[in-house]
Formats: structure tokens, C-alpha cells, sequence
């Protein structure tokens, strides 16, 4: 290998920082507000969603280290189980794309709202307003971004301060009898943790960022594994120091109706000037979290239409390469789902969508973990026998029963809603193989010699 492509590589610290980029995303801005309305048990679901989430990461790591695929969970599913699954994968990583991004774009909005106050009044104005920051992103990749990755870096790089400034300082300003409401749910203790789980769950969606791009990564068998991990841990201490700090500071009940939280957390803190530039720094977060995967929205079904698993149509390409098809779909999708959710309020809308994101990614997550036991008996060779290969084994199936229980988790409507979404694809599905079976038929006849007189 050159020295050149050497220095193309991802190494570690390159690719800790993308797994802690992509996690740490426009969620965490708003979402002490959703957890609000559980109380203070949701800190306690902050714990065991870190913990299930390093079960997952770990799942991915050792994936990684034995058979490090470029796709990550949709390459160990289609590995594992085949086309189909494969193809319900890529499926609902693309809805998880472009739900999610409506949830950014919603949590975007409710940033632009501590300037705008208006925007968390109107409903309606709220919602046009969306849908019009999504398509001028929309529209600035189908253009191109030339210097997207230095835009992403320095987003990362300013979406933490205002995060870490919380948490630091914030600790200074708690309040232990705000946080003594510790069921505000009106539901059982169970019942409020477990859906508060899985809205925390929501922030660690990303995970498995580090086993997409394997092809573009220095010694991935050590590096990717490392990467995930560390990645978590960072992400992890990050969210709930956060976290802590702001539902410290103010009361629940008042922070459960709050469009910007760590703004006024910060308002609390700091006075106006703290409150704007944590604000300023949360609408950056969003700009560039939107940017970074309305980018993938297009990406996804591209690749999955090279691989003949999604349909030919999302081949289609501008003159620079920009999968403008994919783009422009996904975001008429993004704007139906901000429609459909117009009643309720940004809080209200925000949770809802991330439920819906979250179940999206939680299928794969969970069929991944089911991946790595089939790929042990598939591939005996890989592994090595012994406490080592009980010990995979014992995660894999922890990590599979953790993530459905976060499917249950997530409540009845979302799974039913999120059941019907992976349901869908099985028809797109047929409707392609018999479209490619048409086409043989089609080719087999022209190819046939005419029968002779």
C-alpha cells in the first residue's frame, strides 16, 4: 500500500470522532424536554440505555473485527439471513434516515423559535417553516457541497461546547427538589421507564457509524471496534452530565413545555448572552445534523439500488453524481410525515417522530444482533473457540433481548405504526422480483431463434 493511501485512511481518533459526531446530533437539544414528562426516573433510563448501547456497540465491534463489510448492519443482515432480509434493512435504515430527519428539522425549528417566538405559536407557520429548511438543504445537495466534511467538522466541534458548558457549569445550579418528581407520567414505574428508555435510546442511534465506511478505514479489524466503543463511552458521559444539569436547574413541569431547554437552562445560568449562544450553537448543531444525513437519505437507497435491492429508479444521477431521485423522494416523505403530525405541538411532534426513527433502527439493530450468532455457525473458522466465543455469544443474545425490549418499550401506537413501515416493504419487495423476472422473460424470448417454416 502507498504512502498516499495510507494517509487516506481513517485511523482511530478520525473515526471516534465520527461515531461521536453522528451521535450527538440535534436529539440531546431538545430531548430533556420529552424526558420531562416522565420525571426524574428518565435519568435512570439514561443508564441502562448507555449500557444496552455499549451491548449493541460491542455486537458491532466484533462483527467488525472478524468480518469487517462496508454497509455494517445492512451487509452482517443480508450475510446472515439473505436478500430479503437484507433488503428489509436497507428499507428501514432509509425510513430511519428520513424520519429522523424530519425530527431534526422539527428540533431545528424549535431552536429558531427562541428568536423567533412565534414559530412555537403557530403550528402551521411551524410546520411550512420546516418543510422549507428541508428543501433548501435538499436543494443544496442536489447542487453539491463541495467542502461538506469541513462544514461537519466544525459543526461537531460547536455543537459540544454548548453541551460540555452546561455540563460543567451546570452542576453549580441544581436543585435536588426539582428532581425529586420521579414518576410524572401518570403511567406505573415500569411502564415510564421503559418509554423513557427508548426516547434516550434515540440519542445513541449512530452507533454503528464506524462499520459503514470499513472499506476507508486503517486496520479495521482493531480500529473499528475501538472507534465504537470509545465512541459510546465519550457520547455517554457526555449526555448524561448534560442531561443532569438541566433538569437541575428548572422545574420539570416547566422544562416539559420548553422549545429550546438547554437555552434556558442556560438563560437560568448564564442570563440573555448564555441562552443565545447556546441557542446559536444548537441551531448550528441542527444546520449541520440535517445537512450530514439528508446527504445519506439520498445515499442509502443508491447503494441499495446498485446492489438490484431497491428499484432502478433511484439509480438516477445528476451530471456531478448527486443521487437526485433519492434526495427528492425522501424529502417528499419528510415533508408528508411534518403534515401528518401538524396538531400537536413541537414538543409533542418532536417525540412522536423519534419514536417512529428510533423503532425504524431498532429492527436492524436487533436483527444484527441475531446476524452475529448465525454468523458464528456460518463461519466457525472466524471465531475463536473457547471463554472468548461464550463470551460473544452471551452479548449478542443481551444485547438482542435489550433492543426488544426498547421495541416494546416504545409503546403500542409506535410499534404498531413501525410494524406497518417494515410490513411495506415485503410488496416493494415482490413488485421488484417480478419486475426483474419480467425483464429475463422478456430478454429469454427476443434471445430465442424463430422456429423455422
Amino acid at each position: 500500500m502507498s504512502k498516499e493511501m495510507k494517509q487516506q485512511k481513517l485511523g482511530l481518533w478520525m473515526l471516534t470522532a465520527l461515531v461521536t459526531g453522528n451521535m450527538i446530533g440535534s436529539g440531546i437539544f431538545l430531548l430533556p424536554a420529552s424526558l420531562a414528562a416522565y420525571g426524574s426516573i428518565s435519568l435512570l433510563s439514561w443508564t441502562v440505555t448507555a449500557t444496552g448501547a455499549l451491548l449493541i456497540a460491542l455486537v458491532f465491534a466484533k462483527l467488525a473485527n472478524v468480518m469487517p463489510l462496508i454497509g455494517g448492519p445492512y451487509a452482517y443482515c443480508r450475510e446472515a439471513f439473505g436478500d430479503f432480509v437484507g433488503f428489509q434493512m436497507a428499507y428501514n435504515y432509509w425510513i430511519a434516515l428520513w424520519v429522523g430527519n424530519a425530527a431534526i428539522v422539527v428540533a431545528l425549528t424549535g431552536y429558531l423559535s427562541f428568536f423567533w417566538p412565534l414559530l412555537a405559536k403557530n403550528t402551521l407557520g411551524a410546520c411550512l417553516f420546516s418543510i422549507s429548511l428541508v428543501w433548501l438543504i435538499t436543494f443544496i445537495n442536489i447542487l453539491g457541497v463541495r467542502h461538506a466534511g469541513i462544514f461537519q467538522l466544525l459543526t461537531t466541534i460547536l455543537k459540544l461546547i454548548p453541551l460540555l458548558l452546561i455540563a460543567l457549569v451546570g452542576t453549580f445550579y441544581i436543585h435536588p427538589h426539582f428532581l425529586s418528581a420521579f414518576n410524572l407520567s401518570g403511567q406505573s414505574n415500569l411502564s415510564a421507564f421503559s418509554s423513557a428508555a427508548t426516547l434516550t435510546l434515540w440519542s445513541f442511534i449512530g452507533l454503528e457509524s464506524a462499520s459503514v465506511p470499513a472499506g476507508h478505514v486503517n486496520d479495521p479489524n482493531r480500529t473499528i471496534p475501538k472507534a465504537t466503543i470509545l465512541g459510546v463511552i465519550i457520547t455517554t458521559i457526555v449526555y448524561i452530565l448534560s442531561s443532569i444539569a438541566v433538569m437541575g436547574v428548572m422545574p420539570l413541569t416547566e422544562l416539559a413545555n420548553s422549545t429550546a431547554p438547554y437555552a434556558d437552562a442556560a438563560k437560568i445560568m448564564f442570563g440573555p448572552i448564555g441562552s443565545t449562544l447556546v441557542a446559536i450553537g444548537a441551531v448550528i448543531s441542527c444546520l449541520g445534523a440535517l445537512n450530514g444525513w439528508i446527504l445519506l437519505q439520498g445515499q442509502i437507497p443508491l447503494a441499495a439500488a446498485q446492489d438490484k435491492l431497491f428499484p432502478g429508479i433511484f439509480l438516477k444521477r445528476t451530471a456531478n453524481g448527486t443521487p437526485v431521485v433519492g434526495l427528492v423522494i425522501s424529502s417528499i416523505l419528510i415533508s408528508l410525515l411534518l403534515l401528518m403530525t401538524l396538531k400537536h405541538s413541537l414538543v409533542k411532534q418532536f417525540t412522536i417522530i423519534i419514536l417512529l426513527a428510533t423503532l425504524a433502527s431498532l429492527i436492524p439493530y436487533f436483527l444484527t444482533t441475531m446476524s452475529e450468532l448465525v454468523i458464528f455457525f456460518k463461519y466457525p473458522g472466524l471465531f475463536k473457540k473457547g471463554r472468548k466465543l461464550l463470551g460473544s455469544v452471551i452479548i449478542a443474545i443481551l444485547a438482542g433481548i435489550y433492543s426488544f425490549w426498547v421495541i416494546i418499550g416504545s409503546g403500542k401506537e409506535t410499534v404498531f405504526y413501525g410494524t406497518l413501515l417494515l410490513l411495506s416493504s415485503a410488496p416493494v419487495y415482490v413488485w421488484m422480483k417480478w419486475r426483474s423476472s419480467s425483464r429475463k422473460s422478456v430478454v429469454n424470448v427476443t434471445e430465442q431463434p424463430l422456429p423455422l417454416p
